[in-house]
């Protein structure tokens, strides 16, 4: 005897509406793969907008770093710029270090790419420089192209960076455009002497489309980010803003 839910036509089986409902609900739950086969996509679906760091605030006023790593474990910190729409979560591959140009937070291929370090910096902001990236997009780093106004320069100084049991405050002292150069394959930061030079040359940077402070107090003592990202139609181009660690009050 056929099941209640076909029925037999002219020799032909008919099955029902709801049947064939239920068959193609079945197949909507899962993903046929590059090889043909079917698995279930179990990856954090794609978020709609960015995420904010108000959704990873502690009432301590850290950052829930355990949430975000939830998200992706590659994520370590929150950089924000006080006053500005430059608020992003810091990243670091563990092995591809240009993964994060072409990738978001969950994974995903994007062209805005993520705002990340490389694993030649160390996690806890220990480094005299740690080097921060981000893709010359709207979305992300393009943004620090705001810094060639004077006014925008001398009105958002402060850069706050959230880690999971303190937060770190710098205040900007530099902007300018430099060559393309690898900042730490170039310049040994631990050597006292060549990271001397280093600010040296920065302090004496006269060009038209660089802000520099040369009231600020930064030696070779100081940790420093320098925050860089690219320059349209100047592939050999970065545009870098860099900032100094302000020591924790007593």
């Amino acid at each position: 005897m056929l099941h209640k839910k076909y029925k037999l036509l002219n020799n032909v089986f008919i099955i029902s509406p709801f049947l064939l409902f239920c068959l193609l609900l079945a197949g909507c739950g899962s993903k046929t793969g590059e090889q043909g086969n079917t698995q279930t996509d179990t990856r954090q679906p794609v978020e709609s907008g960015d995420l904010s760091l108000a959704d990873f605030m502690k009432e301590d006023g850290t950052a829930d770093m355990q949430s975000l790593q939830n998200i992706n474990a590659e994520a370590y910190a929150w950089l924000e710029i006080t006053g500005t729409d430059i608020s992003f979560p810091v990243l670091q591959p563990a092995e591809d270090e240009y993964f994060y140009l072409s990738h978001n937070i969950y994974g995903k291929e994007d062209e805005d790419g993520c705002i990340y370090t490389e694993y030649y910096n160390n996690k806890d902001f220990g480094d005299p420089n740690t080097i921060i990236y981000g893709r010359n997009r709207d979305k992300r780093f393009g943004r620090l192209h705001q810094y060639k106004d004077r006014d925008f320069f001398d009105s958002h100084r402060e850069v706050k960076i959230y880690l999971d049991d303190k937060v770190l405050t710098y205040q900007i002292f530099a902007a300018y455009t430099y060559d393309d150069r690898h900042l730490i394959a170039t310049y040994d930061f631990w050597d006292p002497a060549v990271y001397s030079a280093y600010l040296e040359d920065i302090f004496a940077i006269r060009a038209m489309d660089a802000f520099i402070d040369s009231s600020a107090p930064v030696s070779a003592e100081d940790k420093i980010i320098t925050l860089s990202t690219g320059v349209t139609g100047e592939d050999d181009k970065r545009y870098l803003v860099q900032a100094v660690l302000v020591p924790e009050q007593a």
